[in-house]
């Protein structure tokens, strides 16, 4: 037994996963035309499977920002009510419009997605005016997640890393969403294969409301 206890515990700095386990040579450096900001809630931060730290390092032009108030981001506010900027929120409600590209739109656009439970995603647009008045889009019925740690909430319910993907490939046709998906599918077999199969269908036949890990 090593004589210091945090030994075998150190994580990456960039997908978070203990050293051993690290995923960074799957992630890709893709540079699609979207810019995309993860707003993601602290108590996600240290979540084992979150995924947001498996997406934004995929994309050159993306922003991970951990915070429950953006009243402390005022530089993040300006940029989100630019009227010079497409400035969209992937998050499902009545007003929602489902995603789709906008060839006529010169302006460059941003999407903005929530990382969280759906009840901790829910409290971030209600703490945020700039998020009530933005531009609300969804992704197209029948998507399915294959976050299979997780059993969903609600059909077409995705992890954030998935919702970006997906959102992506509909904004600009083409765009390689399963290279971008690449260290989500290793993090889930891996989870799979350590907890071994027979645990992994008792233990995962349920789980937990979850917006985004």
């Amino acid at each position: 037994m090593s004589a210091n206890p945090s030994v075998g515990r150190v994580r990456c700095p960039v997908c978070a996963r203990p050293q051993a386990q690290c995923l960074c040579s799957l992630i890709p450096r893709l540079w699609p035309p979207t810019q995309v900001l993860v707003i993601q809630h602290p108590d996600e931060a240290s979540h084992a499977l979150n995924t947001a730290r498996l997406l934004v390092p995929g994309l050159v032009n993306a922003h991970l920002l951990v915070t429950e108030n953006l009243q402390e981001h005022p530089a993040w506010i300006r940029r989100l009510q630019d009227p010079q900027w497409r400035n969209e929120l992937l998050f499902p409600g009545e007003r929602a419009q489902v995603l789709a590209p906008a060839p006529a739109d010169v302006r460059p656009r941003r999407l903005v997605l929530l990382d969280g439970t759906w009840r901790k995603a829910r409290k971030l647009v209600y703490l945020n005016p700039v998020l009530q008045t933005m531009a609300q889009v969804c992704l197209p019925d029948g998507l399915v997640s294959r976050y299979r740690l997780r059993k969903v909430p609600q059909p077409g319910a995705l992890s954030t890393i998935e919702a970006g993907a997906e959102a992506l490939a509909v904004l600009h046709p083409g765009f390689d969403k399963h290279a971008l998906l690449a260290p989500f599918e290793a993090l889930i077999e891996g989870q799979i294969r350590a907890m071994g199969q027979a645990r992994y269908l008792q233990n995962y036949g349920a789980g937990p409301d979850r917006a985004g890990e």
